[in-house]
Parts: structure tokens; C-alpha cells; sequence
């Protein structure tokens, strides 16, 4: 995949803002940075777009930006040397795309009927933009159009919220969905900054589903990790299920026959997308032990474990 399509599908949700005063970018900009999100698609829906892409830019160069509602190759121009990293259309434009692909600048179409898939295809696009989407028929309807293009890959884009995100990015065929909710236009003209870093950690969340799942328990070997089973057993029936390396007592308790990371132990973290929050985490500032990864059958990351203990414990995520 184009590395901008794989920085989109880390990110997992794309901002979409509408500024009406230059002024309020980069603290828009910022608060999305706070917020865990550093991404936007700025669109061109007002005359602002233009000189509010430039402030952002030049401010804050490390926001992965994007141009939306490009509808003409002037403003596919005004977006690239306002520092775009990717063009979005509502619909498909054959000559805006074209002249994207001329550029070389990655381009997604909207693209809601299997005839503008089938034209984005012939233009060898990987990545389009599903709009409006919950007008259009939500996920069951892009699961079934989407069965003959098995290449197309989609960014679900309006009525997408915290509520339905995760029911979107559970498809394989969804790299990414845009969003509006943790941007809106009033909040940003209210220069309500604040609320709008609350809203975008909140959609982190949604996306990331972040939960305690388990605590492993570092014991002296098999006989010592049985014997806490059994008391885990006596007290509150969590059921001792042994396996190769550890006991598990229920699903909260894990006792490891021999001492494994972490002073005392692990906690194990669950995660709708692991990728996703590693990708999070790094922005975050932690750091993590590549050589504990785990991966599955399809590639994806299931585990792996931070690089720092805390109070002891060795923390990882695990795919849930």
C-alpha cells in the first residue's frame, strides 16, 4: 500500500474541518495534536482553506494534512503548495484525478456506485473515499458492492461517529473513516479548543476500545503457579486452566510457571487494533520491545509489549 494510505489507515480516523477564519488553524491543529490525533483534511468548502493549510503548514509541519472538497486541478495546485499530502473529492472527477495522479500526489474519489469504483480502478487507485456512507447504505452495502473489486480499499465518510466507528474499521476492505463529530464547524468558530481535544481522545478511545484484561502473575515455577490457581479457585471459583507455559484462573488471573517479564509480572491490555494503538502509543512518547510481537496468520500484530515497566509490571497490548 502507498505509504500515505498506510499513515491514513494508522491514524484510523480522518478529521474532516471546515474553517471560515485563518486564524483558528493551528490552534485547531493543536488541540487535534493534543488530542492523539495529528491528522486533517482541511477542505475546500471555504475560502479559508487555502491560506488556514499554509498556517498549519508552517506552525505545526508535523500534522499529516490532507486537501478536501477539491473539485477543479487549480485547487489540486492551491493544495499542494499549501502542503497537502493527499487529495479528497466528494465524487469521482476524472480530470482532477488525473491531474492528481500526474502530480503524483495520492487522490481518493468519492465513490458510491460500482461504476465509479470500476473508473477509479482504470486509474489505478488502491483507496476511495465511500460518500456520503450511512446515506448511502453503511457498511452492508459497501461489503456487497465491494465483493467483485477485491484491489479497492475504502474511507467511509459521512454520518460516521464514535458510536459506528468500530463497526466500519472491523471490515478488512476499511483503511480509515472521516469524521467530523470531534470537529464541528461551530466548535471550531467558538474557538472551543479544549472541547475539541476532550472529543478527539474520546474518539481514540472509541476506535482503540482500550481495557484491562488480564494480570500475569510471575510465580517460582509449575507447582507455586498451581497452588495460586487453587487459591484463586477456593475463594472465588475463577476455574485454574492449565497450559504450557502458565495457569490461567478464569480470565483475570494468569500465573506464569516460571518468572517471565516484569518484576512481579504483566498486565495485559486489550485492544481493538493493535497497530493502531502502537502507532498511538509512539506518537504518545512510549516506546516499545519489537521482539516481543506476535503476529497472526494475516500479518496483524496481536501482541507486544511496552518497553518500560510500571510499578513492576511489564505491560502489553493484545488484540481482543
Amino acid at each position: 500500500m502507498n505509504e500515505i494510505f498506510s499513515k491514513i489507515q494508522e491514524m484510523g480516523i480522518v478529521p474532516v474541518v471546515k474553517i471560515d477564519d485563518p486564524a483558528n488553524a493551528v490552534p485547531l491543529a493543536e488541540a487535534l495534536k493534543d488530542g492523539g490525533l495529528p491528522c486533517a483534511e482541511i477542505t475546500f468548502r471555504t475560502a479559508a482553506a487555502r491560506e488556514s493549510m499554509q498556517r498549519i503548514n508552517a506552525k505545526l509541519p508535523d500534522i499529516f494534512m490532507g486537501a478536501g472538497t477539491v473539485l477543479t486541478t487549480e485547487q489540486v495546485d492551491l493544495a499542494i503548495d499549501s502542503g497537502a499530502k493527499f487529495i479528497v473529492a466528494p465524487g469521482f472527477n476524472p480530470a482532477v484525478v488525473a491531474y492528481c495522479n500526474k502530480k503524483g500526489i495520492p487522490v481518493i474519489p468519492g465513490c458510491s456506485t460500482p461504476s465509479d469504483m470500476e473508473k477509479a480502478i482504470e486509474a489505478g487507485l488502491e483507496v476511495v473515499k465511500f460518500f456520503p456512507a450511512e446515506e448511502s447504505g453503511g457498511l452492508a452495502y459497501i461489503k456487497a458492492v465491494s465483493a467483485p473489486y477485491t484491489t479497492l480499499k475504502f474511507i467511509p465518510t459521512g454520518g460516521v461517529n464514535a458510536d459506528n466507528l468500530n463497526t466500519y474499521l472491523a471490515f478488512n476492505r476499511i483503511i480509515a473513516c472521516g469524521g467530523s463529530w470531534m470537529v464541528k464547524a461551530d466548535l471550531i468558530n467558538e474557538g472551543r479548543f479544549d472541547e475539541i481535544r476532550r472529543l478527539t481522545k474520546e474518539a481514540i478511545s472509541a476506535m482503540l476500545g482500550f481495557r484491562l484484561t488480564h494480570l500475569g502473575i510471575n510465580t517460582k515455577n509449575e507447582d507455586e503457579a498451581m497452588k495460586v490457581a487453587g487459591l484463586w479457585e477456593k475463594l472465588f471459583n475463577f476455574q485454574a486452566k492449565p497450559g504450557s507455559n502458565s495457569v490461567f484462573s478464569g480470565t483475570g488471573f494468569e500465573q506464569m510457571k516460571s518468572p517471565y517479564l516484569g518484576e512481579h509480572g504483566h498486565i495485559a491490555i486489550g485492544t481493538f487494533h493493535v497497530n493502531r494503538a502502537i502507532a498511538y502509543l509512539k506518537r504518545m512518547g512510549f516506546e516499545f520491545k519489537p521482539e516481543t510481537a506476535k503476529t497472526n496468520d494475516k500479518g496483524e500484530t496481536t501482541v507486544i509489549y511496552l518497553k518500560d515497566e510500571i510499578a513492576g509490571f511489564a505491560v502489553h497490548l493484545i488484540k481482543i
